[in-house]
């Protein structure tokens, strides 16, 4: 069986509980990134409007309060739909909220809050079904390839594994033929000893984030490699614990969160660019994130450093560089990409209408939401719009330096 962890269900025990219908900043102020991105100012330029978002989670419930109108779960493909809107863990609703929410009734508010999601669900450590329910809930490779065939601009994946997969990697290769943004979690096996690979943020194609906290720091937790593309805030802040929908707990943190923050920083930029290829918003990430270090040296822990989508969103002649050329050509294995950005990613094909019979993935170390520590951070509130002139520090072994790892190519 391919096991996929939930984040958020050893979680309820112990952290805090907040009512769903409390006023926002009960919740909302607890998303301290929101301020110091400047998301208020971001929204009255763009909100992701027209952007539509692949979930591949735990299935995203559609009736919480911000995300009533915010899940299109008549868009996914019928032979990966089975049961997409019921979340059996709160981490899939959790990712759609900090994506789209529009933080209704005291929700969570998303960082695109007028982008749609399209849900996915799958089979992930925490799953309580029995060997039938198992066996009509599609899995991951399948659902990546049948939402390759959609208008999805973006599929958010907020998962993982220690053991690649030949047909998850064809899966991942289709949908990068097609134009689509690839996001995945890096994982969160930071505190073990040595760099633990995850996929399928690993990939050639897919962009890895890392998770940092309002310090700018890079979450202990955090796995680092170097497949670490971006780094977004992934710690501190609230999420769903269970699939009660009571409740929201404290400090849910994981590179899950972080993966959906960077899918809603490049749904408010392909929603004020929607001409743009793939190329170009994955370059404006890169080309305005913060660091300290040299562009042309991505560091292990940070990748290209922290996502800004408001130095893109701020200038409305902002150039994002070549549509057809792939930014990330150097660590890819082949130009995907580039030939990707000479076709719109919008347009469906009929030629994998049938998705895979791919066997279960996971046998070599199983697939986990990218989620799991119930601890907050201790650092002080760095503000992120001061990154340019403030040194930049990631996490060794507990102890905060300033680190650059040239990375191979993958």
């Amino acid at each position: 069986m391919r096991a996929v962890a939930a984040v958020v269900g050893a979680l309820a025990a112990t952290t805090v509980g907040l009512a769903p219908n409390a006023a926002a900043d009960d919740v909302q102020s607890k998303q301290w990134y929101l301020a110091p991105m400047q998301a208020e100012k971001m929204w009255k330029v763009s909100t992701g409007k027209g952007v539509k978002v692949a979930v591949i989670d735990s299935g995203v419930n559609a009736n919480t309060s911000s995300l009533k109108g915010q899940v299109l779960a008549d868009e996914v493909p019928k032979s990966v739909a089975y049961r997409a809107t019921d979340d059996y863990i709160g981490h899939g609703t959790t990712m759609a909220e900090l994506i789209a929410g529009t933080g209704a009734g005291g929700g969570l508010k998303g960082l695109a809050p007028g982008a749609k999601i399209v849900p996915y669900r799958s089979v992930f450590d925490g799953f309580k079904g029995g060997a039938d329910e198992k066996r009509k809930t599609p899995d991951t490779t399948d659902e990546i390839r049948a939402a390759s065939d959609t208008d999805v601009k973006i599929i958010n994946m907020s998962f993982g594994a220690e053991g690649p997969s030949s047909t998850e990697k064809s899966a991942i290769e289709y949908a990068a033929s097609k134009g689509k943004l690839l996001i995945a979690a890096v994982g969160n096996d930071g505190r073990k000893t040595g760099d633990t690979i995850g996929y399928p943020a690993a990939y050639s194609y897919v962009v890895g984030i890392a998770s940092a906290d309002k310090s700018l720091t890079v979450s202990k937790f955090s796995s680092s490699g170097n497949y670490v593309d971006l780094s977004a805030p992934g710690q501190g802040f609230p999420g769903w614990c269970d699939a009660t929908f009571r409740s929201y707990c404290d400090n849910v943190n994981g590179t899950s969160s972080a993966a959906a923050i960077a899918s809603g920083a490049a749904a408010l930029i392909w929603s004020a660019h929607p001409d743009w290829t793939v190329n170009q918003v994955t370059r404006s990430l890169i080309d305005t994130a913060g660091r300290t270090w040299a562009k042309n040296d991505p560091s292990r822990y940070a990748g290209y450093g922290f996502i800004r989508p408001r130095l893109v969103l701020e200038n409305p002649n902002y150039d994002a560089g070549p549509a057809h050329v792939d930014p990330l050509a150097k660590y890819n294995d082949g130009d995907l990409l580039a030939k990707a950005g000479s076709s719109p990613s919008s347009s469906p094909s009929t030629s994998a209408s049938t998705p895979s019979q791919a066997p279960e993935k996971g046998s070599s170390g199983g697939t986990s939401a990218a989620g799991s520590s119930a601890e907050s951070s201790n650092d002080n509130n760095t503000l992120w719009i001061a990154l340019g002139a403030a040194a930049a520090v990631v996490v060794i072994g507990g102890a905060g330096v300033a680190v650059v790892r040239a990375r191979r190519a993958r």
